[in-house]
Protein backbone atom coordinates (compact mmCIF):
# COMPACT_ATOMS: atom_id res chain seq x y z
CA UNK A 1 0.00 0.00 0.00
CA UNK A 2 1.34 3.42 -0.92
CA UNK A 3 1.64 6.16 1.66
CA UNK A 4 -1.50 8.27 1.74
CA UNK A 5 -1.41 12.03 1.97
CA UNK A 6 -1.87 13.70 5.37
CA UNK A 7 -3.43 16.73 3.64
CA UNK A 8 -7.02 16.83 4.91
CA UNK A 9 -8.21 18.43 1.64
CA UNK A 10 -6.77 15.56 -0.39
CA UNK A 11 -9.48 13.02 -1.34
CA UNK A 12 -8.64 9.42 -0.50
CA UNK A 13 -11.49 7.98 -2.55
CA UNK A 14 -13.73 8.94 -5.46
CA UNK A 15 -15.63 7.33 -8.30
CA UNK A 16 -13.70 8.78 -11.27
CA UNK A 17 -10.26 10.38 -11.52
CA UNK A 18 -9.60 12.60 -14.53
CA UNK A 19 -5.94 13.06 -15.46
CA UNK A 20 -5.32 16.37 -17.20
CA UNK A 21 -6.74 19.87 -16.81
CA UNK A 22 -7.17 20.85 -20.44
CA UNK A 23 -10.49 21.31 -22.18
CA UNK A 24 -11.20 17.57 -22.48
CA UNK A 25 -10.40 16.73 -18.87
CA UNK A 26 -12.21 19.76 -17.49
CA UNK A 27 -15.38 19.17 -19.52
CA UNK A 28 -15.34 15.46 -18.66
CA UNK A 29 -15.23 16.42 -14.98
CA UNK A 30 -17.96 19.01 -15.57
CA UNK A 31 -20.33 16.51 -17.19
CA UNK A 32 -19.67 13.92 -14.50
CA UNK A 33 -20.33 16.49 -11.77
CA UNK A 34 -23.57 17.49 -13.50
CA UNK A 35 -24.69 13.86 -13.11
CA UNK A 36 -23.77 13.81 -9.44
CA UNK A 37 -20.81 11.45 -9.96
CA UNK A 38 -17.93 11.97 -7.49
CA UNK A 39 -14.96 13.08 -9.60
CA UNK A 40 -11.44 14.31 -8.89
CA UNK A 41 -9.44 16.07 -11.59
CA UNK A 42 -5.66 15.96 -11.21
CA UNK A 43 -3.57 18.46 -13.19
CA UNK A 44 0.23 18.30 -12.92
CA UNK A 45 0.58 22.06 -13.40
CA UNK A 46 -2.14 24.65 -13.88
CA UNK A 47 -5.56 24.35 -15.48
CA UNK A 48 -5.30 24.95 -19.24
CA UNK A 49 -1.59 25.68 -18.87
CA UNK A 50 -0.66 24.06 -22.15
CA UNK A 51 -2.44 23.72 -25.50
CA UNK A 52 -5.92 24.46 -24.18
CA UNK A 53 -4.85 28.07 -23.57
CA UNK A 54 -2.39 28.30 -26.48
CA UNK A 55 -4.63 27.39 -29.41
CA UNK A 56 -6.20 29.79 -31.90
CA UNK A 57 -9.64 30.01 -30.27
CA UNK A 58 -11.61 28.69 -33.28
CA UNK A 59 -14.79 26.69 -32.71
CA UNK A 60 -15.44 25.59 -36.25
CA UNK A 61 -17.36 23.10 -38.32
CA UNK A 62 -15.93 24.50 -41.55
CA UNK A 63 -13.46 22.29 -43.40
CA UNK A 64 -13.45 19.58 -40.74
CA UNK A 65 -12.85 15.94 -41.55
CA UNK A 66 -16.29 14.50 -42.27
CA UNK A 67 -15.60 11.68 -39.79
CA UNK A 68 -15.29 14.30 -37.06
CA UNK A 69 -18.19 16.51 -38.12
CA UNK A 70 -20.97 14.76 -36.14
CA UNK A 71 -18.90 15.23 -32.99
CA UNK A 72 -18.22 18.89 -33.84
CA UNK A 73 -21.88 19.63 -34.51
CA UNK A 74 -22.76 18.28 -31.07
CA UNK A 75 -19.79 20.09 -29.52
CA UNK A 76 -21.04 23.39 -30.92
CA UNK A 77 -24.34 22.83 -29.10
CA UNK A 78 -22.47 21.99 -25.91
CA UNK A 79 -20.39 25.17 -26.17
CA UNK A 80 -23.54 27.28 -26.40
CA UNK A 81 -25.07 25.61 -23.37
CA UNK A 82 -21.93 25.63 -21.19
CA UNK A 83 -21.18 29.30 -21.88
CA UNK A 84 -24.61 30.30 -20.56
CA UNK A 85 -23.75 28.73 -17.18
CA UNK A 86 -20.27 30.21 -16.63
CA UNK A 87 -19.41 32.88 -14.07
CA UNK A 88 -17.54 35.17 -16.47
CA UNK A 89 -17.28 36.40 -20.05
CA UNK A 90 -14.95 34.12 -22.03
CA UNK A 91 -15.25 36.06 -25.28
CA UNK A 92 -17.54 33.48 -26.83
CA UNK A 93 -19.59 34.48 -29.84
CA UNK A 94 -21.02 33.09 -33.07
CA UNK A 95 -18.98 35.13 -35.54
CA UNK A 96 -18.35 32.88 -38.51
CA UNK A 97 -15.40 31.19 -40.18
CA UNK A 98 -14.11 32.22 -43.61
CA UNK A 99 -11.52 30.29 -45.63
CA UNK A 100 -10.13 32.44 -48.42
CA UNK A 101 -9.50 31.01 -51.89
CA UNK A 102 -6.53 32.42 -53.81
CA UNK A 103 -6.40 29.74 -56.50
CA UNK A 104 -8.73 27.54 -58.50
CA UNK A 105 -7.34 24.60 -56.53
CA UNK A 106 -8.58 26.27 -53.31
CA UNK A 107 -12.05 26.62 -54.82
CA UNK A 108 -12.04 22.98 -55.95
CA UNK A 109 -10.91 21.72 -52.54
CA UNK A 110 -13.62 23.59 -50.67
CA UNK A 111 -16.28 22.59 -53.20
CA UNK A 112 -15.25 18.97 -52.73
CA UNK A 113 -15.67 19.37 -48.96
CA UNK A 114 -19.12 20.91 -49.46
CA UNK A 115 -20.14 18.02 -51.71
CA UNK A 116 -18.94 15.40 -49.21
CA UNK A 117 -20.65 17.05 -46.24
CA UNK A 118 -23.90 18.29 -47.76
CA UNK A 119 -25.92 15.64 -45.90
CA UNK A 120 -25.02 17.43 -42.64
CA UNK A 121 -27.02 20.43 -43.88
CA UNK A 122 -24.51 23.00 -42.65
CA UNK A 123 -24.82 26.68 -43.45
CA UNK A 124 -21.44 26.67 -45.27
CA UNK A 125 -21.39 28.28 -48.73
CA UNK A 126 -18.86 29.29 -51.36
CA UNK A 127 -18.78 33.05 -51.76
CA UNK A 128 -18.05 34.80 -55.05
CA UNK A 129 -15.14 37.26 -55.37
CA UNK A 130 -17.44 40.23 -54.87
CA UNK A 131 -19.19 38.61 -51.90
CA UNK A 132 -15.78 37.90 -50.36
CA UNK A 133 -14.77 41.54 -50.81
CA UNK A 134 -18.00 42.69 -49.19
CA UNK A 135 -17.42 40.41 -46.20
CA UNK A 136 -13.88 41.72 -45.74
CA UNK A 137 -14.88 45.34 -46.25
CA UNK A 138 -12.70 45.94 -49.28
CA UNK A 139 -12.73 46.14 -53.06
CA UNK A 140 -10.58 44.79 -55.89
CA UNK A 141 -11.59 41.13 -55.99
CA UNK A 142 -8.26 40.03 -54.48
CA UNK A 143 -9.64 36.53 -53.86
CA UNK A 144 -11.36 34.01 -56.12
CA UNK A 145 -13.91 33.35 -53.38
CA UNK A 146 -14.21 31.94 -49.88
CA UNK A 147 -15.78 29.12 -47.91
CA UNK A 148 -17.98 30.86 -45.36
CA UNK A 149 -19.73 29.28 -42.35
CA UNK A 150 -21.73 31.91 -40.42
CA UNK A 151 -22.65 29.61 -37.50
CA UNK A 152 -19.07 28.94 -36.41
CA UNK A 153 -17.90 30.52 -33.17
CA UNK A 154 -14.81 31.80 -31.37
CA UNK A 155 -13.75 32.23 -27.74
CA UNK A 156 -10.71 33.27 -25.74
CA UNK A 157 -8.76 30.09 -24.83
CA UNK A 158 -7.03 31.62 -21.82
CA UNK A 159 -10.40 32.42 -20.26
CA UNK A 160 -12.60 29.52 -21.38
CA UNK A 161 -11.23 26.39 -19.69
CA UNK A 162 -10.49 27.97 -16.27
CA UNK A 163 -14.10 29.23 -16.22
CA UNK A 164 -15.32 25.72 -17.06
CA UNK A 165 -13.18 24.31 -14.24
CA UNK A 166 -14.76 26.75 -11.79
CA UNK A 167 -18.19 25.61 -12.97
CA UNK A 168 -17.24 21.96 -12.46
CA UNK A 169 -16.07 22.78 -8.92
CA UNK A 170 -19.35 24.56 -8.21
CA UNK A 171 -21.15 21.35 -9.14
CA UNK A 172 -19.03 19.25 -6.79
CA UNK A 173 -15.93 18.21 -8.75
CA UNK A 174 -12.64 18.30 -6.85
CA UNK A 175 -9.99 20.15 -8.90
CA UNK A 176 -6.37 19.55 -7.86
CA UNK A 177 -3.68 21.54 -9.63
CA UNK A 178 0.04 20.93 -9.14
CA UNK A 179 -0.86 17.31 -8.48
CA UNK A 180 0.68 14.88 -10.96
CA UNK A 181 -0.64 11.34 -11.33
CA UNK A 182 2.29 8.94 -11.49
CA UNK A 183 0.61 5.58 -12.03
CA UNK A 184 -2.70 3.75 -12.29
CA UNK A 185 -3.01 0.69 -10.09
CA UNK A 186 -5.33 -2.15 -11.09
CA UNK A 187 -6.49 -5.47 -9.74
CA UNK A 188 -7.60 -8.38 -11.94
CA UNK A 189 -7.63 -6.03 -14.93
CA UNK A 190 -9.82 -3.43 -13.19
CA UNK A 191 -8.73 0.06 -12.23
CA UNK A 192 -8.28 0.23 -8.46
CA UNK A 193 -6.60 3.59 -7.79
CA UNK A 194 -4.26 6.28 -9.01
CA UNK A 195 -1.00 7.14 -7.31
CA UNK A 196 -0.31 10.87 -7.28
CA UNK A 197 2.67 12.80 -5.98
CA UNK A 198 0.52 13.64 -2.92
CA UNK A 199 -0.77 10.14 -2.28
CA UNK A 200 -3.14 7.46 -3.52
CA UNK A 201 -6.76 7.97 -4.54
CA UNK A 202 -8.98 4.89 -4.70
CA UNK A 203 -11.34 4.98 -7.68
CA UNK A 204 -13.36 2.83 -10.04
CA UNK A 205 -12.51 4.62 -13.30
CA UNK A 206 -9.87 6.88 -14.80
CA UNK A 207 -10.12 9.23 -17.79
CA UNK A 208 -6.71 9.98 -19.28
CA UNK A 209 -6.91 13.39 -20.97
CA UNK A 210 -3.23 14.23 -20.83
CA UNK A 211 -2.75 15.80 -24.26
CA UNK A 212 0.85 15.41 -25.45
CA UNK A 213 1.71 13.64 -22.21
CA UNK A 214 -0.73 10.76 -22.74
CA UNK A 215 1.67 8.60 -24.74
CA UNK A 216 4.45 9.02 -22.17
CA UNK A 217 2.07 8.10 -19.35
CA UNK A 218 0.83 5.00 -21.20
CA UNK A 219 4.31 3.80 -22.19
CA UNK A 220 5.15 3.53 -18.51
CA UNK A 221 2.16 1.16 -18.21
CA UNK A 222 3.38 -0.88 -21.21
CA UNK A 223 0.56 0.49 -23.38
CA UNK A 224 1.22 1.63 -26.93
CA UNK A 225 -0.36 4.80 -28.35
CA UNK A 226 0.73 6.14 -31.78
CA UNK A 227 0.62 9.76 -30.70
CA UNK A 228 3.33 12.34 -31.27
CA UNK A 229 3.79 16.02 -30.48
CA UNK A 230 4.25 18.78 -33.01
CA UNK A 231 5.11 22.35 -32.07
CA UNK A 232 2.92 25.17 -33.28
CA UNK A 233 3.86 28.86 -33.14
CA UNK A 234 1.28 31.61 -32.60
CA UNK A 235 1.22 35.36 -32.05
CA UNK A 236 -1.14 38.11 -31.04
CA UNK A 237 -0.97 41.54 -32.58
CA UNK A 238 -1.38 45.03 -31.25
CA UNK A 239 -4.83 46.62 -31.43
CA UNK A 240 -5.97 46.82 -35.05
CA UNK A 241 -9.02 47.82 -37.08
CA UNK A 242 -11.83 45.27 -37.05
CA UNK A 243 -12.45 44.18 -40.63
CA UNK A 244 -14.00 40.86 -39.60
CA UNK A 245 -15.42 39.75 -36.26
CA UNK A 246 -14.70 36.03 -36.54
CA UNK A 247 -11.91 34.05 -38.20
CA UNK A 248 -10.21 34.19 -41.59
CA UNK A 249 -8.14 31.27 -42.84
CA UNK A 250 -5.77 30.99 -45.77
CA UNK A 251 -2.73 28.95 -46.71
CA UNK A 252 -0.29 31.72 -45.75
CA UNK A 253 -1.89 33.29 -42.68
CA UNK A 254 -4.94 32.59 -40.54
CA UNK A 255 -6.31 34.95 -37.93
CA UNK A 256 -9.00 35.48 -35.30
CA UNK A 257 -10.34 38.75 -34.00
CA UNK A 258 -9.59 38.91 -30.26
CA UNK A 259 -11.54 40.34 -27.38
CA UNK A 260 -8.64 42.75 -26.66
CA UNK A 261 -8.87 44.35 -30.11
CA UNK A 262 -5.93 42.58 -31.71
CA UNK A 263 -5.72 39.40 -33.76
CA UNK A 264 -4.39 35.92 -33.07
CA UNK A 265 -2.30 35.02 -36.13
CA UNK A 266 -0.67 31.74 -37.20
CA UNK A 267 -0.15 29.51 -40.22
CA UNK A 268 -2.20 26.34 -40.60
CA UNK A 269 -0.17 23.15 -40.81
CA UNK A 270 3.17 24.91 -40.24
CA UNK A 271 4.46 22.83 -37.37
CA UNK A 272 7.73 21.47 -36.07
CA UNK A 273 7.85 17.67 -35.86
CA UNK A 274 10.22 16.84 -33.01
CA UNK A 275 12.34 13.73 -33.23
CA UNK A 276 12.08 11.71 -30.01
CA UNK A 277 12.33 7.92 -29.54
CA UNK A 278 8.59 7.49 -30.13
CA UNK A 279 8.92 9.31 -33.48
CA UNK A 280 11.05 6.47 -34.81
CA UNK A 281 8.71 3.84 -33.39
CA UNK A 282 5.63 5.44 -35.04
CA UNK A 283 7.33 7.03 -38.06
CA UNK A 284 5.64 4.83 -40.67
CA UNK A 285 2.19 5.66 -39.34
CA UNK A 286 2.89 9.40 -39.65
CA UNK A 287 4.42 9.32 -43.13
CA UNK A 288 1.19 10.43 -44.87
CA UNK A 289 1.04 13.64 -42.78
CA UNK A 290 4.72 14.36 -43.35
CA UNK A 291 4.43 13.83 -47.10
CA UNK A 292 1.36 16.05 -47.34
CA UNK A 293 2.94 18.91 -45.44
CA UNK A 294 6.64 18.57 -46.11
CA UNK A 295 6.86 22.10 -47.54
CA UNK A 296 5.63 23.73 -44.34
CA UNK A 297 6.55 21.17 -41.65
CA UNK A 298 10.00 21.16 -40.08
CA UNK A 299 11.59 18.01 -38.68
CA UNK A 300 14.03 18.79 -35.90
CA UNK A 301 16.34 16.70 -33.76
CA UNK A 302 17.57 18.26 -30.56
CA UNK A 303 17.52 18.14 -26.80
CA UNK A 304 13.86 17.02 -26.90
CA UNK A 305 15.14 13.49 -27.69
CA UNK A 306 16.13 13.15 -24.04
CA UNK A 307 13.44 15.51 -22.74
CA UNK A 308 10.23 14.89 -20.81
CA UNK A 309 8.39 13.38 -23.80
CA UNK A 310 11.24 11.00 -24.52
CA UNK A 311 11.34 7.40 -23.34
CA UNK A 312 11.22 7.17 -19.54
CA UNK A 313 10.31 4.71 -16.81
CA UNK A 314 9.38 5.41 -13.21
CA UNK A 315 7.71 3.73 -10.24
CA UNK A 316 4.98 4.92 -7.90
CA UNK A 317 7.49 6.24 -5.36
CA UNK A 318 9.69 7.96 -7.95
CA UNK A 319 9.46 11.46 -9.43
CA UNK A 320 7.70 11.36 -12.81
CA UNK A 321 8.34 13.50 -15.91
CA UNK A 322 5.08 15.31 -15.10
CA UNK A 323 6.60 16.70 -11.92
CA UNK A 324 9.86 17.73 -13.56
CA UNK A 325 8.01 19.78 -16.21
CA UNK A 326 4.78 21.21 -14.82
CA UNK A 327 3.95 23.30 -17.89
CA UNK A 328 5.39 22.64 -21.33
CA UNK A 329 6.36 26.05 -22.73
CA UNK A 330 8.23 25.60 -26.03
CA UNK A 331 9.97 28.48 -27.78
CA UNK A 332 7.96 29.78 -30.75
CA UNK A 333 9.49 29.95 -34.22
CA UNK A 334 9.84 33.72 -34.43
CA UNK A 335 11.25 33.68 -37.97
CA UNK A 336 8.19 31.77 -39.15
CA UNK A 337 5.88 34.17 -37.33
CA UNK A 338 7.57 37.17 -38.91
CA UNK A 339 6.87 35.70 -42.35
CA UNK A 340 3.29 34.90 -41.38
CA UNK A 341 2.64 38.45 -40.19
CA UNK A 342 4.16 39.83 -43.38
CA UNK A 343 1.86 37.59 -45.44
CA UNK A 344 -1.13 38.62 -43.31
CA UNK A 345 -0.43 42.26 -44.09
CA UNK A 346 -0.30 41.49 -47.81
CA UNK A 347 -3.59 39.60 -47.64
CA UNK A 348 -5.28 42.18 -45.40
CA UNK A 349 -4.16 45.80 -45.91
CA UNK A 350 -6.12 46.76 -42.78
CA UNK A 351 -3.28 45.16 -40.78
CA UNK A 352 -0.55 47.31 -42.32
CA UNK A 353 0.34 49.08 -39.06
CA UNK A 354 0.03 46.21 -36.57
CA UNK A 355 2.98 45.00 -34.54
CA UNK A 356 3.67 41.79 -32.63
CA UNK A 357 2.43 42.06 -29.05
CA UNK A 358 3.21 38.48 -27.92
CA UNK A 359 4.40 35.18 -29.33
CA UNK A 360 4.12 31.68 -27.89
CA UNK A 361 4.57 28.04 -28.74
CA UNK A 362 2.41 25.04 -27.98
CA UNK A 363 2.64 21.27 -28.39
CA UNK A 364 -0.21 19.56 -30.21
CA UNK A 365 -1.05 15.88 -29.56
CA UNK A 366 -1.33 14.41 -33.06
CA UNK A 367 -2.60 11.01 -34.22
CA UNK A 368 -1.68 9.49 -37.61
CA UNK A 369 -5.18 10.12 -39.02
CA UNK A 370 -5.63 13.38 -37.05
CA UNK A 371 -8.70 12.04 -35.24
CA UNK A 372 -8.92 11.67 -31.45
CA UNK A 373 -8.94 8.46 -29.46
CA UNK A 374 -11.93 7.95 -27.17
CA UNK A 375 -11.62 4.35 -26.08
CA UNK A 376 -10.39 1.85 -23.48
CA UNK A 377 -7.24 -0.23 -24.02
CA UNK A 378 -7.71 -4.01 -23.87
CA UNK A 379 -7.24 -5.47 -20.41
CA UNK A 380 -7.80 -2.16 -18.62
CA UNK A 381 -11.37 -2.12 -17.40
CA UNK A 382 -12.24 1.34 -16.11
CA UNK A 383 -9.57 3.26 -18.06
CA UNK A 384 -10.79 5.60 -20.81
CA UNK A 385 -8.40 7.41 -23.15
CA UNK A 386 -9.50 10.82 -24.42
CA UNK A 387 -6.54 12.22 -26.29
CA UNK A 388 -4.95 12.94 -29.68
CA UNK A 389 -7.17 15.87 -30.66
CA UNK A 390 -4.62 16.81 -33.35
CA UNK A 391 -5.02 20.59 -33.30
CA UNK A 392 -8.83 20.45 -33.44
CA UNK A 393 -9.34 20.13 -29.72
CA UNK A 394 -10.63 23.53 -28.63
CA UNK A 395 -13.73 23.17 -30.78
CA UNK A 396 -14.48 19.49 -30.23
CA UNK A 397 -13.17 19.37 -26.66
CA UNK A 398 -16.57 19.45 -24.93
CA UNK A 399 -17.86 16.65 -27.14
CA UNK A 400 -14.81 14.50 -26.43
CA UNK A 401 -15.15 15.23 -22.71
CA UNK A 402 -18.80 14.21 -22.74
CA UNK A 403 -18.09 11.00 -24.67
CA UNK A 404 -15.35 10.07 -22.21
CA UNK A 405 -17.78 10.60 -19.33
CA UNK A 406 -20.46 8.61 -21.13
CA UNK A 407 -18.07 5.71 -21.70
CA UNK A 408 -17.14 5.64 -18.02
CA UNK A 409 -20.82 5.60 -17.03
CA UNK A 410 -21.93 3.13 -19.70
CA UNK A 411 -24.31 5.67 -21.25
CA UNK A 412 -25.23 5.86 -24.92
CA UNK A 413 -22.53 7.82 -26.69
CA UNK A 414 -23.06 11.32 -28.08
CA UNK A 415 -22.12 10.11 -31.58
CA UNK A 416 -20.87 6.91 -33.17
CA UNK A 417 -17.49 6.26 -31.55
CA UNK A 418 -16.11 3.81 -34.12
CA UNK A 419 -13.94 6.46 -35.82
CA UNK A 420 -12.27 7.15 -32.47
CA UNK A 421 -11.48 3.54 -31.54
CA UNK A 422 -7.94 2.65 -30.49
CA UNK A 423 -8.10 -0.59 -32.50
CA UNK A 424 -8.16 1.33 -35.80
CA UNK A 425 -4.38 1.61 -35.69
CA UNK A 426 -3.94 -2.11 -35.15
CA UNK A 427 -6.19 -2.77 -38.16
CA UNK A 428 -4.02 -0.52 -40.29
CA UNK A 429 -0.86 -2.23 -39.08
CA UNK A 430 -2.27 -5.60 -40.04
CA UNK A 431 -3.46 -4.44 -43.48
Amino acid sequence: MHTRSADQSFPLKTSVVVIGGGIVGVTAALFLAERGVPVVLCEKGQIAGEQSSRNWGWIRKASRDERELPLMIESARLWSRIVSELDSDIGYGVRGTTYLCETDADIARHQDWLDKTKHFQLDSTLLSPSETDALLGRTGKRFKGALHTPSDATAEPRLAVPAMARRAAELGATILDNCAVRLIEREAGNVRSVVTERGEIACESVILAGGVWSRTFLENLDLDLPQLAVKSSVMRTSVAPEFISGTVGSERASLRRRQDGGYTVARSGAAEFQLIPAAFHHFAAFLPIIRERWRIMKIRAGSEFFGPLGRARWKADETSPFERVRVMDPEPDKKLLARVLSDAKVLHPQLADVTVAETWGGLIDVMPDELPVIDSPPGWQGLVLATGLSGHGFGIGPGVGLMAAQRVLGENMLVDASNFALARFNRKAAA
